[in-house]
């Protein structure tokens, strides 16, 4: 297979199925302009954070300190790579309802026992 060059990366549109099934810009996670960002610059960027590619100018080098969290995000790809790892790598949350079944104890004062006629205490007059 042929090495991947930057020209193709910028060419191919970013997406990401798992956690955007519906694309950046429906998500509501993203802004118009971060969605668009990742969707044009999203493989170039995946690239040179998994080191498929090597760094060949200033704006990559500062593009990978920023998303290895050396230094704050800039430009508007940075920001937006920054959001997206951000937002897949989240820690998962919990059920509200817990995760497991509520045992019932036999023993609570709160359960309903029969009751006899005898054990009615009326007011006759």
């Amino acid at each position: 297979m042929a090495n991947t060059t930057r020209l193709d990366l910028l060419k191919r549109m970013f997406s990401d199925p798992k956690n955007y099934p519906y694309g950046f810009s429906r998500s509501g996670d993203f802004s118009i302009n971060e969605s668009k960002a990742l969707s044009q610059y999203g493989c170039l960027m995946a690239a040179l954070v998994d080191g498929k590619i090597e760094p060949e100018t200033d704006e990559d080098h500062e593009f990978l300190k920023a998303a290895y969290g050396q230094q704050e995000p800039k430009t508007a790809i940075e920001k937006a790579w920054v959001r997206y790892q951000r937002r897949i790598n989240r820690p998962k949350t919990g059920s509200i309802y817990g995760s497991s079944k509520v045992s019932s104890n036999d023993d609570d004062d709160d359960s309903v026992t029969d009751i006899e006629d005898s054990d009615i205490i009326t007011d006759d007059v």
